[in-house]
């Protein structure tokens, strides 16, 4: 019964983003044609991560681990770890004085319409071409000009196997921040893991954890920004546990 409730809940999920995308789409893809409108385009594509989040019975708890601020007029590089598709939502429902720009994988374009308001909201990767992994930080560079800031998840997708707590981080957030001297924002999310994991047979609607390690500016090189980042989100995890 629990598994036959999992997969309606999860035939939900996939409805209720159908119902969001074709609703809010048009407004989005129509905002997001000019770039001086994408602040305006940044408010629909957040009540779609609310709509997403609620609608599918989550909620969040934030716990601040540090008494920095995020500046409205600054740019960030925005990192977190990376559980659960969910992830995804969370960073647009917190940032709301910052329009957001994330850093994506090429191949999610091919979801119908979807697709088609991702590729002007994100900067693409294709992850197998070395040109296309080192044309990123110019295009985010670029996007922060205008006044975006960026998601990177710096794992590179979620674990494949569900028992690492956190895997090693890429390079990408740290030489973007590092190279053009943009602050990290960290955060860490736990429960997702449980609650919303790539198995379509469990899981369950809930309150998530999100903590906010707090801001690391980037007067550090590269290896000592990824190497503190990732000691940061680590230890939180490993207290959650």
């Amino acid at each position: 019964m629990t598994k036959i409730l999992n997969y309606i809940w999860r035939g939900w999920f996939v409805l209720l983003g159908i119902l969001l995308t074709l609703v809010l789409g048009i407004p989005i893809f129509l905002l997001s044609l000019k770039k001086e409108h994408y602040k305006y385009c940044y408010q629909f594509i957040r009540i779609w991560c609310y709509g997403m989040f609620y609608g599918m019975g989550f909620r969040y708890k934030l716990i601040r681990l540090s008494k920095d601020h995020i500046d409205p007029q600054q740019q960030y590089v925005f990192i977190a770890n990376h559980t659960s598709i969910i992830d995804v939502l969370l960073p647009c429902i917190l940032i709301r004085d910052h329009p957001l720009c994330y850093v994506g994988k090429k191949e999610l374009v091919k979801i119908p319409v979807f697709g088609m308001i991702y590729k002007r909201i994100c900067v693409m990767v294709d992850r197998s071409s070395a040109k296309s992994r080192a044309d990123v930080y110019r295009r985010c560079a670029e996007r922060m000009e205008e006044g975006q800031s960026v998601v990177i998840f710096p794992e590179g997708g979620v674990p494949d196997d569900t028992s690492v707590i956190l895997d090693p981080f890429k390079d990408g957030a740290f030489i973007l921040a590092s190279k053009h001297q943009f602050p990290l924002a960290v955060y860490t999310f736990v429960g997702l893991k449980q609650m919303f994991p790539f198995n379509n047979s469990k899981g369950y609607p809930g309150k998530v954890k999100i903590y906010f390690n707090g801001i690391m500016e980037p007067h550090a090189g590269p290896k000592e920004l990824k190497a503190s980042a990732h000691s940061e989100i680590k230890k939180v995890l490993e207290n959650s546990i």
